[in-house]
């Protein structure tokens, strides 16, 4: 499945920037950080972007329907969150891409309940957010 593999993909970077956190010099290790944190952003970004493209397109009611304000209004608040996080000092950054992150989870398992994504979706979010979790924690402690 495409997804699975560009998912996997996706997350290299997060595995990698929090390697690259310990094992950088102290002279990179903020410019390493903070990539881990900016990737981190413009992912979580995406997972917003994601609802409000099966919003837009109606996926999982009636079309039309699902262009509700709260719908719309909730798949915008990742991209704050993301960019909020990256105005902050990087250990409280990533711990708070690290919460958002799980949020998402926690709110892609409620859209599943409710079948507002495809049934493959949340099989693989799970995977990949708990590396994209250990990896902004790991990251925090670089």
């Amino acid at each position: 499945m495409p997804a699975l593999w560009l998912g996997a993909l996706g997350a290299i970077p997060f595995v990698g920037l929090a390697a690259g956190g310990f094992l950088a010099d102290d002279g990179n290790r903020d410019a390493v950080v903070f990539a881990l944190a900016a990737y981190g952003a413009v992912i979580l970004s995406f997972l917003g972007g994601i609802h409000w493209g099966l919003a837009m397109a109606g996926f999982g009611t009636a079309v039309g329907r699902n262009l509700s304000l709260g719908r719309l209004s909730l798949s915008v608040v990742p991209s704050l969150i993301g960019w909020a996080s990256l105005l902050l000092p990087s250990p409280a950054g990533l711990a708070v891409l690290a919460g958002a992150f799980a949020g998402m989870l926690a709110l892609d398992a409620l859209a599943a309940r409710r079948r507002q994504v495809p049934a493959w979706y949340l099989r693989l979010r799970w995977p990949l957010t708990l590396t994209v979790v250990a990896s902004v924690t790991a990251g925090a402690f670089a």
